[in-house]
């Protein structure tokens, strides 16, 4: 009696394909048990945890029908909901709002230039601002982290509150003394 027949069974009974499938099934099983890979952990769980952080963002050219009462409203809520990276963070406080100049240079009879307020009229519907956020974030190795995206100069943010929402540009970030905040 041969070991293989000619319908390439194995003394008859058993398939060589049938041996092949489960030699493979069981070493992908073996592999996810004995070489696991990396723990799973997120940026979140490996930095500590709740410290304060401020955040400045700045916003350029905001076009609405009223900025002095959207600077009212911004610095009234004292709350405001953040996207990072189009993921949504959740609520940090807006701790002050600074509204900004328009001012162009213009060039004096000395040589010299100086700021002078913008007198185009569109730009009464214009608000340049700096917003300080606030709130608890993750420090890791590399900076802070809220929610699983990092918060760094130049990381775009979007806010969202009852009556608005724009874009700006991270500006400043400041780490502060857990001792200091409380």
């Amino acid at each position: 009696m041969a070991i293989v027949d000619s319908k390439g069974r194995l003394f008859g009974k058993i398939s060589l394909l049938d041996i092949g499938a489960a030699l493979v099934i069981l070493l992908v099983v073996g592999g996810l048990f004995l070489l696991p890979g990396s723990s799973g952990s997120s940026v979140v769980q490996t930095g500590t945890s709740g410290t304060p952080i401020e955040v400045d963002v700045m916003v350029r050219g905001l076009t609405v029908a009223d900025p002095q009462a959207m600077l009212r409203a911004l610095a009234a809520e004292k709350k405001t909901n953040i996207i990072i990276r189009n993921i949504p963070y959740g609520e940090v406080n807006v701790l002050s709002v600074k509204s900004l100049p328009r001012t162009v240079a213009v060039p004096q009879p000395d040589g010299s230039v100086k700021p002078l307020p913008d007198p185009r009229p569109e730009l009464n519907y214009t608000l340049d601002m700096i917003i300080t956020l606030g709130g608890d974030a993750q420090i890791v190795n590399d900076g802070p982290v809220l929610g699983n995206s990092k918060v760094k100069v130049g990381t775009p943010l979007e806010l969202e509150g009852q009556t608005y929402r724009f874009n700006a540009p991270i500006v400043g970030v400041r780490i502060l003394d857990k001792a200091k905040a409380s």
